[in-house]
């Protein structure tokens, strides 16, 4: 899933690269990117709560918080991820299309932590893996109206910690638009693409894991695990994004499992391959 962290970074990204829109009922222009807390150095701060499926393809939900970082240094943009963090080197004008270009690395914890089902439990937690690789995009303004946003990209991720040793990548396509001077909408549609040692590592069930959960021996190959959509709402709580401060973020969305990692025993028998997800946070930016 695409955390709520995720997407309101790529959300305020997406301000922060262009103009706000005026207040709704003025004839007057946007404010220009300098009257913007974003036209500088900033940094937004938080957290938040997301309640969603305990592990990649569960019936049981849990409640677990998330922390927010995100913000731009000098020529470099700091772009939250799920678990992670991302760092995009490539400053781009905020009226033409933008390249995005950076690393990203992330913590994943599937299965290593809040396993509510029994069976699962029993077949054995997972290691966390540390995801390290490129990120790389394009962004296009100005796409139906003047302060909005497309942006496609794709995060390529490689485990360094020894765990699933394999390769992840997810690509994305969102569309970013204030609503008004006060409030920013966001729709992301994402996918997920595992190579063999990593869905091997999340979905296969070895004699062992069937011998101790009692589920039937599986195999899972490379392909496509996952795809979804979700949307972000923001609003700033004085009202005006442009001058930062404190805003509120709620987040909603649905994957669906896809593959192998639809037809696996920890999906197809103990789980559900609908994966609902919910979020509220709060951000502080200066």
């Amino acid at each position: 899933m695409k955390s709520l962290i995720t997407l309101a970074g790529a959300g305020l990204a997406a301000l922060a690269a262009g103009p706000v829109l005026a207040q709704e009922g003025e004839a007057a222009g946007p404010p220009e990117i300098e009257d913007s807390v974003y036209s500088g150095d900033w940094i937004t701060v938080g957290g938040g709560a997301v309640y969603s499926a305990s592990y990649d393809g569960s019936d049981d939900y849990v409640v677990f918080p998330i922390p927010m970082v995100m913000g731009k240094v000098g020529p470099v943009s700091i772009s939250p991820r799920a678990g992670g963090i991302a760092l995009d080197f490539v400053e781009n004008p905020p009226d033409r299309v933008g390249l995005d270009l950076g690393l990203v690395a992330s913590l994943n914890s599937n299965r290593a932590s809040r396993i509510e089902d029994p069976v699962v439990k029993a077949a054995g937690k997972l290691d966390r893996a540390v995801e390290i690789g490129p990120t790389a995009g394009l962004s296009f303004p100005g796409v139906l109206n003047p302060y909005d946003r497309v942006s496609i990209g794709v995060d390529a991720r490689w485990d360094v910690a020894g765990a699933h040793e394999g390769m992840v990548a997810s690509p994305s396509v969102s569309y970013f638009t204030p609503l008004s001077r006060g409030m920013v909408g966001l729709l992301s549609l994402s996918a997920e693409y595992a190579d063999g040692d990593y869905a091997d590592y999340y979905y296969s069930v070895s004699p062992g894991q069937a011998a101790a959960s009692g589920l039937p021996l599986y195999q899972a190959d490379s392909g496509f695990t996952k795809a979804g959509a979700t949307v972000l709402l923001g609003a700033d709580l004085d009202g005006n994004l442009a001058n930062g401060g404190f805003a509120l973020y709620a987040l909603g969305g649905y994957s669906r499992m896809l593959g192998d990692a639809r037809d696996t025993p920890y999906t197809s028998v103990r789980g559900d391959a609908d994966q609902w997800f919910a979020a509220l946070g709060v951000g502080y930016t200066f």
